[in-house]
């Protein structure tokens, strides 16, 4: 197995490091970012016991890695009933939007810090039979311990961008040695697999399986929410700005300017990425003469106001059911794009800015197809709705690409059928 200094210093340092991780964790828990109930998780302290037999290890970096994994965890309790299943996340947000959705035997904890001390406590309570980590995330202590206890590895939905494939360059020794503990790569694309190879991960551990946020299921909601909404609405027109980041309110906001010159009883909803933001975001469209109502004030988008902000948790599967068309954000901002499977699955119209690096593949197929469409500015947005908002056009594009999201239940296939058999070699070892 390759040897990296670097890493090997790193994990000797880890060891000496709890002070500077309780610091650490003050200060996350001073600025809001950690749940207090909660906190002895994040030193690899469990809050419940160890449920008896078998538990597969699901670490999910936040909201949407761990909501994509939800289909494939009752698949696997399917085929196997006395499975039990550990998932962990970083963020307070992810725990919430779990706590409404784990499936039965599931268990969610927050993931310790990455120091040595903290990932041995966590381990030797849960010692999992199975650890997989989904989509980027490589913590190095927390692999390396995980590793050093024979424990089987798989690293699933893989995706590594082309920016964050060039930093791991400059520790290219290091990426070798942590991805070579690893048992297999499932990848979401070919450029990750040719990525993880070219940084030192054995090719023949590493296979493009898809995305399982393509095979995953449509979004739930509430279906009396989603009655009372449309009843308010009654003929309203309706559109959606789906994950939003600074920057990006002002153009939605301008773009729903220019389509009501279209539609003058246009309805825009605004869904940010971070619903803490919708505050601030009110604020600043009223300052602009916009009637504004927010859903975390108990409001209902009535015949007057002119833009709704969605500022709640777990409720997108509500707004895409409603909204005909949504443009997905983080793609008019250099974020690098939001998923786009979930509106989708839905049947919603996808309109999306150029920057979209992180699901560059999807959206490739999605605009060959017809199934989305491309926008650079307040200008090109304004005129994709007012174009959209023709029935025949959205349900045409909505048809497209909900045919692209419901080709991906091979991924999540193959990915169970790898699982089991990890757990199957993990019980003949033992």
């Amino acid at each position: 197995m390759a040897f990296s200094p670097i890493l090997a210093l790193y994990l000797n340092a880890s060891g000496w490091t709890v002070p500077l991780a309780n610091r650490k964790l003050a200060s996350r828990l001073a600025d809001g970012k950690e749940d207090p109930a909660r906190i002895e998780e994040r030193r690899g302290i469990a809050s419940c016991p160890r449920p008896r037999g078998e538990l597969i290890w699901f670490h999910a970096a936040s909201v949407g890695e761990s909501l994509s994994l939800l289909d494939l965890i009752e698949s696997l309790i399917d085929e196997r009933p006395d499975l039990n299943v550990l998932i962990t996340t970083g963020t307070r947000s992810s725990a919430e939007l779990l706590a409404k959705r784990l499936p039965d035997q599931t268990i969610h904890q927050f993931v310790p810090l990455d120091t040595v001390p903290f990932v041995r406590s966590f381990l030797d309570h849960w010692k999992p039979d199975v650890a997989i980590w989904t989509e980027s995330e490589l913590w190095p202590a927390l692999i390396s311990e995980t590793c050093e206890r024979g424990i089987p590895m798989i690293s699933l939905n893989t995706r590594m961008s082309r920016d964050s494939f060039k930093k791991w360059l400059w520790l290219r020794g290091t990426a070798g040695a942590l991805l070579n503990k690893f048992d297999l790569f499932l990848t979401q694309d070919r450029i990750t697999a040719k990525h993880l190879v070219r940084l030192g991960a054995p090719s023949k551990r590493v296979r493009v399986n898809g995305s399982l946020k393509e095979s995953s299921g449509a979004l739930p909601h509430d279906e009396a929410a989603r009655a009372t909404i449309s009843a308010a609405l009654e003929t309203r027109p309706v559109w959606l700005a789906a994950s939003t980041h600074p920057g990006e309110d002002e153009i939605v906001a301008e773009a729903q300017r220019i389509a009501r010159r279209a539609a003058p009883r246009l309805l825009l909803i605004i869904a940010p990425r971070h619903p803490e933001r919708g505050p601030a975001i009110a604020e600043m469209l009223r300052s602009e003469g916009w009637r504004v109502a927010l859903r975390s004030e108990g409001a209902e988008p009535d015949a007057v106001i002119d833009i709704y902000l969605a500022d709640t948790l777990g409720e997108m599967g509500l707004w895409y059911r409603i909204a005909p068309l949504c443009f997905v954000g983080g793609s008019l901002v250099e974020i690098g794009g939001h998923n786009p499977y979930e509106p989708a699955a839905l049947g919603s119209a996808i309109i999306h800015g150029p920057h979209v690096a992180n699901a560059k593949d999807v959206y490739d197929r999605l605009d060959e197809v017809g199934g989305a469409k491309q926008v650079t500015d307040a200008r090109t947005l304004g005129d994709a709705v007012i174009d959209l908002l023709e029935p025949h056009r959205s349900a045409e594009m909505a048809h497209a690409a909900w045919e692209i999201s419901s080709q991906g239940a091979q991924a999540a296939e193959a990915a169970s059928v790898e699982i089991i058999a990890a757990l199957d070699r993990a019980a003949e070892k033992s």
